[in-house]
């Protein structure tokens, strides 16, 4: 394996958004674009930093409309796959046309909302039928309610992906019991985790070093921890940009070989990405 200096010219970025300010919004959104991020522009990044596959997640903003982000899976078949935003009851010809264009997993994006009854028949009855696809289900929610949705979705034989170090604004306290919670979920073989977006929860280089010591313990290993750019940085464009994330998991993981595990082999095996082409 190769060293991250450059990066691996097989690694991954699994995670990483594209639009168009133009494309019909959802009318609950948080945030709208006033800027396009668009697929040539992010493959241009991976190439840039040696990285040759990626993962694209549908922008919340865009609710369930994912044709945009299709339309590049199915220009850049091999080195691309991505998560989608589906509703509830969406049909198995949706996802089947999801899938054919390179979807591996749905993404539940929780910021800003009140929490559903993830236990509901509805909600079970789509997590089983994922379990049959082998796809994941991938969350992005503050760390004190985590714990309240994965369970659930585990209990159906989904994997489950936490964003973004699991938003843990303030860090890790173990004397909180929801944060101890949080920390027991990481032992599940179908836990995953992404090493991302650290400034979305406040959080600098010592902060993240601390956060990423406790997911270590508490994981038993790196095997299951993936990186991502959360390129463009929505919001925060002008804190950070895609080298300055580059050069953050670097320092944070400064030891070559867990590099490689966390770039290389991990998104490998979650997206069955062949990083030996």
């Amino acid at each position: 394996m190769s060293s991250l200096d450059p990066l691996s010219p097989r690694g991954a970025d699994t995670h990483a958004h594209i639009f168009r300010q133009d494309l019909p919004m959802v009318a609950s959104r948080r945030y709208s674009p006033h800027y396009d991020a668009l697929v040539e522009q992010y493959l241009d990044h991976l190439d840039r930093n040696g990285l040759s596959h990626g993962v694209l997640i549908q922008p919340s903003f865009l609710g369930t409309d994912n044709h945009f982000m299709l339309d590049a899976l199915r220009r850049y078949p091999q080195r691309l796959r991505a998560v989608a935003v589906v509703d509830v009851d969406v049909s198995e010809a949706q996802l089947d046309e999801l899938a054919e264009a390179g979807v591996v997993g749905i993404r539940l994006n929780l910021i800003g909302k009140t929490l559903m009854d993830y236990n509901s028949p509805a909600w079970l009855a789509l997590f089983k039928r994922l379990a049959v696809r082998v796809w994941q289900v991938e969350i992005q929610r503050g760390i004190d309610d985590v714990a309240l949705i994965v369970p659930a979705i585990t209990a159906c034989g989904v994997t489950v992906v936490i964003d973004h170090f699991g938003l843990p604004s303030g860090g890790i306290d173990i004397e909180k019991p929801n944060h101890k919670a949080f920390l027991q979920l990481l032992a599940d073989e179908r836990v995953w985790l992404k090493l991302s977006a650290a400034y979305r929860s406040q959080c600098d280089l010592a902060q993240a070093a601390q956060v990423l010591a406790q997911i270590r313990e508490a994981s038993g290993s790196i095997q299951r921890l993936l990186w991502g750019s959360d390129w463009p940085n929505t919001q925060f464009e002008q804190q950070t940009d895609y080298v300055r994330q580059v050069a953050f998991i670097k320092e944070l993981l400064p030891d070559a070989a867990e590099r490689d595990q966390v770039l290389m082999d991990n998104p490998a095996k979650l997206f069955g990405f062949d990083v030996s082409r």
